[in-house]
């Protein structure tokens, strides 16, 4: 057990955890302004309530977190130990007795912790958070916008009915000179005409009332096109569905969960059942080839219950010789076509089996992530010897977006059975981790040559 009373240890977590607060802050702010700016207006355009807005912006708040968490790591290591070194502290520490490793060793820790729980949340929170966010974007994509009429404009907004204003009060919301077509019943059509009127919501929302005021209704009837109707009123109510204006939330189960909407055990079943369809298809393949080898061997096939093609024609040996013919032609395209479909099916189920392990791998590998950089962040804070925000944010950004380039690599080619989905997630891992230990044995030995990186501005002064 890591023992936490040390004066040191406690100094350097002290002087960690408010970067990383500040770091994993600024990136979700980062995401979540990019977040807005894709979809904002998709939202504002539709009348929803603020609560609905949140809602939205909450669950996807979830997937930003844990893109979040290993770059405020990152961000905050090198920050404190940049501050260490800056200051001298680490050159007091070392002349102490202290080593690299002794110094690291309370943000490791750190660094573990933050990998269960990321590792937790991951597994646990984020597949519930983005199939919720699923169902509820599909429900705002169903939604119709805000209904609204300009004036001398149609609007075929409202299902079955043409609204025509040629004026409307911008004040009061009164409709003047209206012309309504009513296509809501299959025989018959009713055209509207009135002075007036207004349009408003009823309480439930599910309806829109319009009230017209002097004006006439012509009917016509297509069974009868003779039988025509002009019916005069002095006031009309209509009431129009509008169920597509209304937003309605949809039970969670609706939608079927994708493979980021699930738990790794969840995932790990569907790839057994997926291993078992695989060995199913490559059985079936086996079967298909051995049963056209016995027919071209035997004169039989046995695949499916398939005997052989039998065309009944003159008893003659020219006639002998065309069926033969025409029995392999057509027993060749019934084995390609077999074979190809049976291929496809294959090759189909392990890209599906691919996706799964990628996701399963990648709810292992970012949590990680945590602890790489920590390993990282520390030697290479010593070695820039610069505490400020500016250089830790561009060193984070830059193995962050290494490490991310990796990373999305590494999906595409798994999901596409190029690679390993296990290599494939861990690569980025793999590569940061061997040069984080290369930094960290050269860092502890004194033997990393700092100038010849990055200059102090001693040295650039003396070589004026």
């Amino acid at each position: 057990m890591f023992s936490f009373n040390n004066i040191l240890h406690r100094y350097i977590i002290k002087q960690h955890i408010a970067p990383f607060l500040f770091g994993t802050a600024l990136i979700m702010f980062l995401f979540l302004m990019q977040f807005l700016i894709n979809y904002l207006d998709r939202f504002l355009g539709k009348g929803l309530s603020i609560w609905i807005i949140m809602q939205v912006i909450t669950y996807q708040l979830a997937w930003m977190l844990v893109l979040a968490i290993p770059m405020g790591v990152l961000f905050s290591t090198l920050m404190t130990f940049g501050n260490l070194s800056s200051n001298s502290e680490v050159a007091i520490i070392k002349s102490s007795g202290g080593s690299l490793a002794y110094m690291i060793r309370p943000v490791i820790f750190w660094g573990i912790i933050l990998t269960g729980f990321v590792y937790w949340f991951n597994n646990y929170i984020l597949p519930e958070s983005n199939h919720q966010a699923k169902v509820l974007m599909s429900d705002i994509t169903r939604k119709k916008p805000t209904f609204a009429l300009e004036g001398g404009q149609f609007s075929s907004q409202l299902n079955s009915y043409t609204i025509l204003a040629r004026k409307i009060d911008p004040n009061t919301g009164t409709m003047f000179a209206l012309t309504i077509f009513d296509n809501s019943k299959i025989n018959t059509q009713n055209v509207i005409n009135a002075d007036s009127g207004f349009i408003r919501p009823n309480s439930n929302f599910d309806k829109m009332i319009l009230s017209l005021y002097n004006g006439e209704i012509h009917q016509s009837f297509a069974s009868n096109p003779k039988d025509y109707r002009i019916i005069d009123f002095s006031k009309l109510i209509v009431k129009i569905p509008s169920d597509d204006f209304t937003f309605k939330r949809s039970a969670a189960d609706v939608l079927s969960r994708g493979d980021r909407e699930l738990n790794i055990n969840d995932m790990q079943n569907l790839v057994t059942d997926l291993d078992t369809t695989l060995n199913l298809r490559k059985n079936e393949f086996i079967e298909i080839v051995n049963s056209h080898f016995n027919f071209l061997l035997k004169g039989k096939a046995t695949y499916q219950g398939i005997t052989k093609f039998d065309f009944k024609m003159k008893d003659s040996a020219t006639n002998k010789k065309a069926n033969t013919l025409r029995n392999a032609e057509l027993q060749a395209d019934f084995l390609y076509s077999s074979l190809l479909a049976t291929t496809n099916m294959i090759e189909t189920t392990k890209k599906r089996k691919n996706q799964y392990i990628v996701e399963i791998q990648k709810k292992y590998s970012i949590p990680f992530a945590c602890l790489i950089f920590v390993l990282i962040g520390a030697p290479l804070g010593i070695v820039i010897r610069r505490g400020n925000f500016g250089v830790s944010a561009i060193f984070s950004l830059g193995f962050y977006i290494f490490y991310w380039i990796f990373l999305m690599s590494g999906e595409k080619l798994a999901d596409r059975d190029f690679l390993s989905p296990v290599l494939g997630m861990w690569l980025g891992n793999i590569v940061i981790s061997v040069f984080a230990i290369f930094l960290i044995i050269r860092v502890n030995f004194e033997t990393f040559n700092i100038t010849a990186i990055l200059p102090l501005k001693k040295n650039r002064t003396n070589l004026k």
